[in-house]
């Protein structure tokens, strides 16, 4: 996923120059645009970040904190529309660097038109951000038609970073920066008695395999805070197998042959639980019902399971939530069916039927550390599936 991302929660804290189009546009989750006849009062209206054309040493540069603090594995410096302005080269400097250490910077406010002030300089150069690692060494950068104006760079890096920074030479626009990663947590510090999302994206959760994503990938399910409409959470196509005419047994649920399936990587192995399954947003195109397992799965195991499409044994798979009515735009909340605390699992697999859009899937337990811990202080737990649901408040 894309770690600076405004929609994560990632921020611009400095740019040496705003004066076409402000930083902030860098990180923003949409792709860029253009409009051929806007203009504003410093010039050419652009989706991206544009600095003036530099007359004095040095060259431009800025500095994101990322929403979600994790691993980089790569860089998209994407120069669409920028052809004629963009920077001839660019480089990539990481650190991480603990909230309780950042400098106060001051804020940025509105930016188009402004270049940093000394005071801007003073504060951020408390960061040394000079000196940071070097994620991407100075490498020119390739223009051409929007499609074709994406700059990937890999990255083999294993470390945590909370702080990148992007220098351009000497100046020039760039359009959008994706950073993307998975997220890390530090799981030694939690609460030992409070249950963690162990599938959430910004703790290192993954979607590893689906059966369908037409709509929106499962990934969406798993993201920061709640969704913000049908394009921030997972949704299939409606299957061909549907009968003409639908039936349903005796609670309610439809009588259909197919379903729809996501697996996900846990951020870390543990037990879960319980289980919320949220189809807000969906009024009119969420699931009939769903069901959740769960399985323990090694490296190894999961990518032969990538290979053949998951089709693992059955007998793999220990039930997490069994099938189960859902309603339409609407927070459910269940106990997990996990029988102590000792079933611990590294994979989960959410079925939905027969198909449909889910916002966000939070699967909360213990790390499998802390289980061991748990057990020692007290009897195994057991746990049940509520009979109704409870809304979240």
């Amino acid at each position: 996923m894309d770690l600076a991302s405004e929609s994560v929660g990632g921020k611009i804290l400095f740019a040496t120059d705003d004066f076409f189009a402000p930083a902030e546009n860098l990180i923003k989750s949409d792709g860029p645009s253009f409009k051929e006849h806007e203009y504003t009062e410093f010039g050419k209206w652009m989706d991206g970040w544009e600095t003036r054309r530099k007359r004095k040493p040095g060259h431009d540069w800025c500095v994101i904190r990322l929403g979600i603090p994790g691993i980089v594995r790569g860089f998209d410096v994407d120069i669409s529309y920028f052809e004629g302005n963009h920077p001839p080269r660019m480089s990539i400097q990481a650190a991480n660097v603990e909230e309780d250490k950042l400098p106060k910077i001051p804020e940025r406010g509105v930016r188009t038109g402004a270049e940093a002030t000394p005071e801007e300089f003073a504060a951020v150069a408390e960061l040394k951000s000079n000196d940071w690692n070097h994620l991407v060494p100075m490498t020119e950068l390739k223009p051409g038609k929007p499609a074709e104006s994406h700059n990937y760079f890999l990255v083999n890096s294993p470390q945590r970073w909370t702080h990148i920074r992007l220098n351009i030479f000497p100046d020039g626009g760039i359009a959008r920066l994706r950073v993307y990663g998975t997220g890390q947590k530090d799981w030694t510090a939690m609460d030992p008695k409070e249950p963690e999302d162990l599938v959430a994206i910004a703790f290192g959760g993954v979607c590893v395999g689906f059966s369908n994503a037409h709509f929106g990938h499962p990934n969406n399910m798993i993201g920061v805070g709640e969704a913000k409409s049908l394009a921030d959470g997972w949704q299939t196509a409606r299957r061909l197998d549907r009968p003409p005419i639908l039936e349903s047994d005796d609670s309610g649920t439809l009588l259909v042959p197919g379903c729809e399936w996501a697996v996900f990587r846990l951020a870390h192995p543990g037990v879960i639980t319980q289980i919320e399954i949220d189809t807000r947003c969906f009024k009119g195109n969420s699931p009939d019902s769903c069901k959740v397992d769960g399985c323990i799965l090694t490296t190894q195991e999961e990518e032969d399971m990538i290979k053949h499409k998951w089709i693992l044994p059955a007998h793999k798979w220990k039930a997490l939530l069994p099938v189960t009515k859902l309603s339409p735009n609407q927070s459910r909340l269940f106990d997990s069916l996990t029988v102590e605390l000792q079933d611990v699992i590294t994979h989960a697999r959410l079925t939905i039927i027969p198909d449909g859009g889910v916002s966000r899937l939070r699967l909360r337990g213990f790390p499998s550390s802390i289980c061991l811990l748990r057990h020692r202080e007290k009897p195994p737990l057991r746990f049940s599936v509520t009979a109704g649901f409870r809304a979240n408040l």
